[in-house]
């Protein structure tokens, strides 16, 4: 089976297309090459002189659990200094990227292709720090595993970015690193490396590449597929299935019960079908405690609407649980999920939040791919 050329590819078998004379790459696990040979090997290989490597969440090893990284480091397999670049922005990243001395950051890390994934805003930051600091910035482009034809949700509001959301996009962007990067619109010396093979309309199987978890409660595609909506759960007492072998699959509460599925299923939404079940979490949200809710079976992806089912699940928990479903926090997490308070408002309100949910639609400017 052939399979889609990345830009890590590309530019291992071409050094041409990177340029710079000291690059930085900025990597994780999902670095490789269709052959699992990683990246920073690869490109080493290649000749192309790498000086330092930069990680996000989760670290460059990929160790860590979310909103955590690795610490500045020297990496024992290539020798290369290492600078964790996690939670750092304006002056505080510039000063990290120059201490590094590097004259081009390369970025090689896969997306799963919702707003609030971390991995493109650490892109976005560290863009932004190019722009300031005059280098060169290169984007080695690699497929969104939800496809390029269907973008689902709102945008963001400018008044709730942070780092699950700097830009405005939807909550299901339907966009490359690559395209999400000339979108930014920095000023800076900008390029993408693009693929080669890839379709807008191509599902990950299609791609014929190897699934290297991004981080560490991302194990599959099928995790990927449901995250832009299940991800919302994390702004909730519901648990999101961290702690289990399927997380963002599984969702419950120790408060729910058999009508949950039930209600669920009764919606039809489209694309998917609920299974009622247990499960405990060993870690995160209600460790050690037994849940009731459902997980998710969708069998057909292409109609699947992860955004709409989301919303669907969180209304029908406000519906059924009104006095134990909780989406408050002291840092309103929710809405920054969400990119605005509209969603927290219409639970409070106790109206159905997939009025908030427009029409998917489909990407539109600085797309790179038919």
């Amino acid at each position: 089976m052939s399979h889609v050329r990345t830009g890590a590819e590309r530019l291992a078998a071409d050094p041409a297309l990177a340029g710079g004379a000291r690059l930085g790459l900025i990597t994780n696990p999902t670095g490789v090459l269709p052959d699992l040979t990683p990246t920073t090997d690869a490109l080493l290989a290649a000749g192309l002189p790498l000086t330092a490597l930069f990680g996000p969440e989760h670290g460059l090893r990929g160790t860590a659990q979310a909103g955590s990284s690795e610490r500045d480091a020297v990496d024992p397999a290539t020798g290369l200094p290492v600078f964790d670049t996690h939670e750092l922005s304006g002056d505080d990243l510039d000063r990290v990227v120059a201490a590094s001395g590097v004259d081009t950051l390369v970025f090689d890390i896969a997306d799963v292709g919702a707003r609030f994934y971390t991995f493109v805003w650490t892109m976005y930051d560290l863009l932004a720090s190019a722009a300031r600091l005059g280098l060169s910035f290169v984007v080695l482009d690699r497929p969104n595993p939800l496809g390029g034809t269907v973008e689902e949700g709102p945008l963001l509001d400018p008044a709730f970015a942070s780092f699950v959301g700097r830009f405005p996009l939807p909550v299901r962007h339907g966009r490359t690193a690559g395209e999400l990067a000339a979108l930014f619109g920095f000023d800076a010396d900008l390029r993408v490396v693009t693929m080669e093979g890839w379709r807008r309309d191509m599902s990950w199987a299609e791609t014929g590449l190897p699934w290297v978890m991004p981080s560490v409660n991302m194990p599959t595609p099928d995790t990927a597929l449901v995250y832009p909506g299940t991800g919302l759960f994390e702004g909730t007492n519901f648990s999101e299935g961290r702690g289990t072998t399927r997380p963002f699959e599984l969702v419950g509460a120790p408060y729910a019960d058999e009508r949950y599925a039930a209600a669920l299923n009764g919606l039809e939404l489209p694309g998917v079908r609920f299974r009622d079940t247990w499960f405990t979490p060993t870690f995160h949200k209600h460790a050690g405690v037994p849940v009731r809710g459902v997980q998710l079976h969708v069998h057909d992806p292409r109609a699947f609407r992860p955004v709409l089912t989301g919303l669907s699940m969180l209304h029908t928990a406000r519906v059924l649980y009104p006095d134990d479903l909780v989406w408050k926090g002291d840092d309103l997490f929710l809405d920054l999920l969400w990119g605005s308070d509209t969603l927290t408002r219409c639970l409070e309100a106790g109206d159905d939040p997939r009025e908030l949910c427009p029409p998917p639609g489909r990407p539109e400017g600085h797309l790179l791919y038919s």
